[in-house]
């Protein structure tokens, strides 16, 4: 209970400060590091870039000193690339800072997914998961917040306020690991053994299908704003407060969405988050025939069903993920796993860009990968391990 509780609130940390930078990275380079918008975009762009490079051995570091240690290192990676933002004067500065932290997010989000499975212990960890989601979106939603609110209220200044917190959350999410979460015994820590990941074309596949699953969180993020400022004429506080719906939704919804979703599989739950991904899209893209008025609610309610596919979708896909996974060789095929979310961020900035061809293609092609991860985790599942597709042998899951 000590880890579980020291993970949790080095999470909650860890993401409060991602949530009071990140949103202003690009803006911090512009404004006060003096970078032009297309210089700035194209040094964070290299960053991003770069990281990709880190799942593929930080799965070996996971498997051969345990999650914790690379987890610890990933917050102080972050902290240092954060804090030489502030030392960065021009273009190699700023790209080599966007290095540093994307390297420490992708080694973060290799490790993470290990050491919550290692801190739940023996069972299904469909509600660690869960818990875990709860805590990182409750963070980052308040970091969020805390920029909005040093913008407005110190302005300029506000950037530095917020690079230097951000820099003092990573460490101290590093010191609540190293301190209050003692080593895991040895024995639990995936120490060897063959991984064949990019041969097991199951898993493969599961990664594929989360990773559409991503790009629809990650099209959501960027896209909205595009869509309601560009086309929709909406006013300037609709898209934060979409934003914030989701983020307390799923802040407060991920053990009460294990609970409806507890007489499914995990296959059939995150199928059934897929198909409303897909009802979400397409009733976004209907709000063009409601009067203006009411577009607001409507996208308000809307956002509604994003959520729901969302508490069922996430929590099943990274329990699934661990549980197909050999035990020792756990830290590689989760850090394979990993990619399905930064290919998606990835590439959802284009799928956004298509907005300017027409209005239609963004949110038909969302949906289409929608219902294509409805399909495909259809016919993926039984060649997954039956106990990591449903635990315990039942029709459900525990939650």
């Amino acid at each position: 209970m000590r880890s579980r509780v020291a993970l949790l609130v080095a999470l909650g940390i860890d993401n409060f400060g991602s949530g009071l930078f990140l949103p202003l990275g690009l803006v911090f380079v512009i404004r006060v590091v003096g970078l032009p918008l297309a210089q700035a975009g194209l040094a964070v762009t290299l960053g991003a870039f770069a990281g990709l490079l880190v799942p593929a051995f930080a799965g070996r570091l996971v498997d051969l000193f345990g999650p914790r240690t690379v987890m610890i290192c990933s917050h102080l990676l972050q902290a240092t690339g954060v804090g030489a933002f502030l030392l960065a004067g021009g273009f190699t500065g700023v790209a080599g800072a966007s290095v540093m932290l994307a390297a420490g997010q992708q080694l973060f989000y290799s490790s993470q997914f290990s050491l919550i499975a290692d801190v739940a212990g023996e069972g299904p960890k469909d509600r660690p998961f869960a818990e875990a989601a709860m805590v990182r979106s409750a963070g980052f939603g308040l970091g969020a917040l805390a920029a909005g609110g040093l913008l407005v209220w110190i302005g300029r200044e506000g950037l530095y306020v917020a690079v230097i917190i951000d820099v003092f959350t990573f460490v101290v999410a590093a010191a609540i690991l190293a301190t209050l979460m003692p080593p895991l015994p040895r024995h639990v820590r995936r120490l060897s053994g063959p991984a064949r990941v990019w041969r097991n074309r199951p898993y493969l596949a599961l990664i594929v299908f989360s990773g559409l699953f991503a790009l629809t969180m990650d099209f959501f993020l960027i896209g909205m704003p595009v869509y309601v400022f560009n086309t929709l004429q909406g006013p300037r506080w609709l898209p934060g407060a979409i934003i914030a719906l989701l983020t307390v939704v799923t802040s407060l919804g991920g053990v009460v969405g294990l609970r409806l979703t507890r007489k499914l599989t995990r296959i059939a739950a995150m199928r059934a988050g897929s198909a409303l991904f897909a009802v979400w899209c397409l009733a976004c893209l209907a709000v063009v025939f409601i009067p203006k008025v009411l577009q607001p609610i409507y996208l308000l309610g809307a956002t509604l069903v994003l959520a729901a596919g969302d508490l069922a979708f996430g929590p099943r896909s990274g329990a699934l993920a661990e549980a197909a996974a050999p035990p020792e060789a756990r830290g590689r095929y989760l850090a394979a796993f990993q990619y399905a979310f930064t290919l998606a961020a990835m590439i959802a900035p284009a799928v956004v860009a298509l907005f300017s061809v027409a209005v239609w293609i963004p949110w038909v092609l969302v949906a289409a990968c929608a219902c294509a991860a409805v399909v495909g985790l259809g016919r993926v599942g039984p060649r997954l391990p039956a106990e990591a597709v449903s635990p315990g042998g039942g029709g459900g899951i525990q939650s």
